[in-house]
């Protein structure tokens, strides 16, 4: 809901950053904001990058004075100076996001969306969906962050955008798109634990054709993952790639070409002691679109897409894999300051883990309205979706925002959104066919201020949850164990405070979640979830000989969590330091050097599964021009 912000927080001095609540008033929601320009169509935001343009908050491009949504975006230079070794790390760094993982890198992953489930956050590969109809949710341990120029995370429910799985919210990730000349780049790293990663590609255009490939190895020894069950360390090796063509036919046509892959072969300690445990995953998506600009207000964008998730233990035999399709007609028109979308999609789900081997499909039509003039800002949507096997759902969001004097505006929204239960949870031995769609129902609230590079914001929501699936007693299916059931209800609610200042030439930020994500019929607090994060962060420029270097610093903090559902398995509270520097030491020569974890923490994020200790990582690129 609130607009987007530069990295920064006001009102804290360093010997008080301690002081969480006072500091999280002026936590950063996000980076990378500019000079914002005129509306843009989905058909020129194809053409040109423009940072400060979304797409994913309502799938057409808007500028982010205009998004009503709770908006963040990631641009390449914050992606390159986190030092992230995951996508899911580099996320879990940002406001009202909170990982849980079972190991190191390549392990089974959780990223919590406002206390929500991974499986009720909708993601989106370059517009490619991404999910797994075994575990449900995106497989964040398969997604690379090598290939990734972009991303967008838009909290709060869009299942009136994208259908089902977005009752939390939406990730969509961009992979690099070519511009200008023909620019080849090389990157080579090194780290603790003997972790290496070497990459390179090109990128450039050059009349109708724009173009962009590249492809990263990454390898590390890793760590024990789960002291005193198997002695030994588990690393991991990723291999990704990552391709882009475009072609501009005439001012009014044009065509994209977009492909991914990723494969992540990461050691886990399993049930058996001295038994060499691997996780294989592997993700490939590929999509194509056809944008039309057919006059100044109508543009229509036709997209095909499918992603192939798969997953295989060994030496277990256990091997699973998701494909989903989608095909989507879009329309937008513009009328001075209204704006008014349609779209038909087509979605495909199918599984084959041995014995199931199942499909079905969804068809959506979905309506919205947009407008902004003077003072205030509206967005309506609404979309009815059938599906084969649950028959209609029909969902509706409406947002509102009003700027009530310079550098203020207040916001407020509503949404309702589903999820239908996999195909897993439906047809295992563990699943119930007459399983239903579990549902939500979200309001949430808004105040925001802005002014020069200071942002300041506050939001609160709940979402209410209904038809909640849970993994139960056993009894109604022919599992041993238990069986999945309709028997939850839960209720996510927080506020969330963010800001961004500048401070001499120090710029500063923060943010700081105060949550309870728990289940209405118990009063638990849902599991792996803490009920405060307050994440913090510095950054200048210093000028060093005849480098300029960059320096920066990150805190990140969160309460006690619960292991399980009946929370009774306490997870300890922990604080982390990461530092890291850049600086160009050539024209065409780039130098990082970061340290994860500085103080060596030790915590846990899972019940048993240790994380990474004190990390060290230094990495060099070339970049020709």
């Amino acid at each position: 809901m609130f607009l987007i912000m530069n990295p920064g927080f006001s009102f804290c001095r360093p010997a008080a950053l301690p002081l969480a609540l006072s500091c999280a008033l002026a936590g950063a929601s996000s980076v990378g904001a500019q000079t914002l320009p005129e509306a843009t169509t989905v058909a020129q935001l194809n053409a040109v990058n423009l940072p400060d343009t979304v797409v994913t908050a309502t799938r057409v491009a808007q500028p982010l004075t205009d998004v009503l949504a709770d908006v963040t975006l990631i641009d390449r230079p914050h992606i390159e100076d986190s030092g992230a070794v995951t996508i899911s790390d580099l996320l879990a760094r940002q406001p009202g996001l909170e990982l849980s993982r079972s190991g190191g890198p390549g392990t089974a992953t959780s990223l919590f969306l406002r206390g929500a489930d991974s499986r009720f956050t909708a993601v989106y590969i370059d517009g490619v969906r991404v999910d797994s109809q075994a575990t449900g949710g995106a497989p964040w341990e398969a997604i690379s962050l090598a290939q990734v120029e972009r991303i967008e995370i838009v909290r709060g429910p869009a299942a009136a955008v994208y259908g089902s799985d977005a009752v939390a919210g939406v990730v969509q990730i961009f992979t690099r798109k070519g511009e200008g000349p023909f620019t080849p780049y090389v990157g080579i790293g090194a780290g603790s634990r003997r972790t290496g990663k070497l990459e390179a590609g090109f990128s450039g255009a050059g009349g109708a054709l724009d173009y962009s490939l590249g492809a990263a190895r990454e390898v590390s020894r890793g760590f024990d993952s789960k002291p005193g069950a198997n002695p030994d360390r588990d690393g991991y090796r990723q291999s990704s790639a990552s391709g882009r063509l475009g072609l501009q036919i005439n001012p009014a046509h044009r065509i994209d070409l977009t492909g991914t892959h990723t494969d992540m072969d990461a050691q886990y300690d399993g049930f058996m002691p001295g038994q060499d445990d691997h996780g294989l995953n592997r993700l490939d998506t590929l999509g194509a679109s056809w944008s039309a600009q057919w006059s100044k207000a109508w543009s229509t964008r036709l997209s095909l897409s499918q992603s192939q998730q798969r997953y295989e233990m060994r030496p277990d035999a256990y091997r699973t894999e998701t494909t989903l399709r989608n095909l989507l007609l879009h329309s937008e028109w513009h009328q001075g300051d209204h704006r008014f979308t349609a779209a038909l999609e087509r979605r495909g789900d199918a599984l084959v883990n041995d014995p199931i081997d199942r499909s079905r499909h969804q068809d959506g039509v979905a309506l919205g309205y947009g407008y902004t003039g003077g003072p205030h800002t509206l967005q309506v949507n609404l979309r009815h979706d059938r599906d084969s096997e649950f028959g209609g759902q029909t969902t509706g969001g409406v947002a509102y925002g009003y700027a009530f004097a310079p550098g203020w505006r207040v916001t407020g929204a509503m949404g309702t959104a589903f999820r239908v239960p996999t195909l897993y949870q439906r047809f295992s031995e563990y699943g119930q066919p007459a399983l239903q769609p579990e549902k939500g129902r979200n309001i949430e609230l808004g105040l925001h201020w802005a002014q020069g590079a200071s942002r300041l914001g506050v939001t609160a929501y709940r979402n209410r949850v209904s038809n909640l699936i849970n993994f139960g007693a056993p009894g109604p299916c022919v599992g041993m164990f238990g069986c999945y059931e309709n028997a939850g209800r839960a209720v996510l609610q927080g506020v969330t405070l963010t800001g961004a200042h500048r401070v001499g030439a120090v710029n500063l930020s923060g943010s700081l979640d105060v949550q309870q994500p728990k289940d209405r019929q118990t009063g638990h607090l849902l599991a792996r979830r803490a009920q405060r994060l307050l994440k913090l962060a510095a950054d200048t420029r210093v000028a060093a000989g005849s480098l300029d270097w960059t320096l920066g610093a990150e805190w990140q903090s969160a309460s006690h969590r619960w292991d399980d559902a009946a929370n009774t398995q306490r997870l300890g509270g922990y604080g982390l330091v990461n530092l890291y520097a850049s600086t160009r030491i050539a024209r065409q020569w780039d130098l990082l050097a970061r340290v994860d974890n500085l103080g060596d923490k030790s915590y846990q994020l899972a019940r048993g599964y240790a994380t990474p200790p004190r990390t060290f990582f230094v990495g060099l690129r070339w970049t020709g021009r």
